[in-house]
């Protein structure tokens, strides 16, 4: 694999209609703590795409230009397929809006355009500090991306296929695009100590932000989800136990990726398998299905 693996998107879909509430049978913990990528990627993955709208007027790497257009190509997507999966949700009795409101407001508004009233930092300042946000997390999903990749539990758990496909070719893309969110950071963040003090700060602020916000929308989901009735509630001890399974990331792994990033020679395209991500997309049915459809287009 070369250093400057093509970034494409990827004009998927999906049918949800016969996709179970919990598509992991048996597993409402599991299912609904992997549920909560739904609750937060749509706003957070658009709102990636309008803080690199921002920062494309500093890029004067054609390289990275051509990578950034790539990556965001492929976030819009994620975006709306994952939208999607809420509409599904909903139609099986599980309303996700209350959690999704305040989602899209921290994106929108607390992390907008123009820093929130009392933060003394300039227009130029807040974008590098958003864009050291978008590295940190797009640390996590590469993770991610690769674990689900390597998840054979999930498979022996048998998974809803729909559902599995969608988060393999998203994990498979976040692999795929793994480096870009870094390069940028490095490209528009300055130079020397004060990049790389903002990228310390970055993770230090995105961690715990995504840790809190993960336990919230797991027991959001599992306090809301008419199946259960409210008889079960997110517990650590449910957690650990699809944790040891093999059907979550253990937190060993997850919690492994911060002291990577933390290192000043670090960079994120050792992250995961790209062999393994293109290997997946190449059989993802959902990706296959794109690419017949683009084939068949250019064939008329």
């Amino acid at each position: 694999m070369t250093d400057h693996y093509p970034i494409r998107p990827r004009r998927v879909a999906f049918d949800w209609r016969r996709t179970p509430l919990h598509w992991i049978p048996d597993e409402p913990t599991a299912t609904h703590v992997i549920n909560v990528l739904h609750l937060l990627l749509p706003a957070g993955e658009r709102w990636f795409v309008k803080v690199f709208k921002e920062a494309l007027p500093l890029v004067d790497d054609p390289v990275l230009l051509k990578e950034v257009k790539g990556f965001m190509g492929q976030e819009a997507t994620h975006s709306v397929q994952h939208s999607h999966v809420l509409d599904h949700l909903a139609d099986q009795g599980l309303d996700t809006t209350p959690y999704t409101r305040r989602v899209e407001w921290m994106f929108d508004r607390l992390l907008g355009e123009r820093p929130p009233l009392g933060l003394p930092l300039t227009d130029r300042e807040w974008l590098r500090y958003r864009l050291s946000l978008i590295a940190a997390i797009e640390q996590f999903t590469a993770v991610l991306g690769d674990w689900v990749l390597r998840a054979e539990a999930l498979d022996r758990a048998d998974c809803d296929p729909v559902m599995l496909d969608l988060l393999r070719w998203h994990g498979a893309e976040e692999v795929e695009h793994r480096a870009v969110a870094f390069d940028m950071y490095q490209h528009c963040g300055g130079s020397g100590l004060p990049r790389y003090a903002r990228r310390v700060e970055g993770m230090a602020v995105a961690a715990p932000a995504l840790l809190w916000l993960w336990a919230v929308g797991a027991s959001y989901l599992i306090r809301h989800d008419p199946r259960l009735a409210r008889r079960l509630r997110y517990s650590l001890r449910e957690h650990n136990r699809a944790v040891r399974k093999g059907l979550l990331p253990s937190w060993r792994e997850l919690g492994g990726a911060i002291p990577r990033y933390l290192r000043r020679s670090y960079h994120p395209s050792h992250e995961g398998s790209l062999r393994r991500a293109v290997d997946y997309l190449a059989t993802s049915p959902a990706a296959r299905a794109a690419a017949g459809a683009i084939g068949r287009a250019a064939a008329s």
